[in-house]
């Protein structure tokens, strides 16, 4: 591999790496898109009428 060996720590730190860069995406993904989510239901929950807004919140509470 260009002229160089590769040992099998060499392997074993390359897995651990692309485990952990792997991990630290996924995770910091989940929480862009719980943000946006968030965000996004705020918005709508901002725009509904105050009709709306009681009723969506009677259900919630029958729910629980």
């Amino acid at each position: 591999m260009w002229g160089q060996d590769v040992s099998a720590l060499g392997v074993a730190i390359m897995a651990v790496t692309g485990a952990g860069a792997f991990w630290l995406g996924r995770t910091l993904s989940r929480r862009w898109q719980q943000r946006k989510r968030d965000k996004e239901q705020a918005a709508a929950r901002a725009q509904e009428s105050r009709q709306a807004r009681r009723a969506r919140e009677r259900s919630q509470k029958r729910g629980r």
